[in-house]
């Protein structure tokens, strides 16, 4: 007769335990925690207080202006240049700055129109004509962008954009097709890399708004800007 050793014995127990431990074991259902829904940056940046114009922190600086929304459906350019000056001068009318980039019924053909007009009015070289034709836009480009943003701000020059705006890549309350606009930018926050859009089209409910800074950056290809 063999004995079973203790080693032996140590071994069927170890094997005994395993297969205890490979049995299914009973357990309660898990319950599914319902979680929020995502809130992307973009609509984060929209729902964000609009300050009083004029209002700066250290982090924080936004420009009084005198906006109008855009007289005609094709007048986003006049609009928005008139809003740039207004935080310098008092600005002519909208009819004015449509004779004068020249804008026809097609709309304002190029950002450089808008830097020309931009400079004769306030009698300075400050603008230049910033073209972003990259889609999506480089890093150079994009920290261009975002000096230019600070630097202009911070100078009180606000800036004109041409945008072209998707219906994958909208701005609040803009309709569901493509946007060839001009809106000004007239702030940022660099706590949070927002910039305050002064938007002449009245898609959004209020006049300001802010948007990421990212967003902003992907709005201009393949056009430009005037800073």
């Amino acid at each position: 007769m063999r004995h079973t050793t203790t080693k032996l014995k140590a071994a069927l127990s170890g094997l005994t335990l395993v297969a205890a431990a490979a049995l299914p074991m009973a357990s309660t259902p898990a319950t599914a925690v319902p979680t929020a829904p995502a809130i992307s940056a973009e609509a984060t940046a929209a729902a964000k207080p609009v300050p009083t114009l004029g209002y700066s922190t250290q982090a924080l600086k936004t420009l009084p202006i005198d906006f109008q929304y855009q007289q005609t459906g094709y007048w986003c350019g006049p609009a928005a240049t008139r809003i740039a000056l207004s935080a310098r001068i008092s600005p002519p009318s909208q009819q004015q700055l449509a004779n004068e980039l020249p804008t026809t019924t097609n709309g304002t053909d190029w950002i450089g129109q808008v830097t020309r007009v931009l400079n004769n009015h306030l009698g300075t070289g400050w603008y230049e004509t910033k073209e972003m034709p990259n889609d999506p836009p480089t890093q150079a480009q994009r920290d261009l962008l975002w000096r230019d943003v600070t630097l202009d701000i911070d100078n009180n020059y606000p800036i004109v954009a041409n945008i072209v705006a998707p219906a994958s890549n909208h701005p609040p309350g803009y309709p569901n097709y493509t946007i060839y606009h001009y809106f000004t930018v007239i702030g940022y926050d660099s706590s949070d890399m927002t910039v305050l859009i002064a938007d002449p089209a009245g898609f959004a409910p209020t006049a300001t708004y802010w948007l990421t800074f990212n967003q902003l950056a992907t709005l201009i290809p393949p056009k430009g800007y005037s800073a």
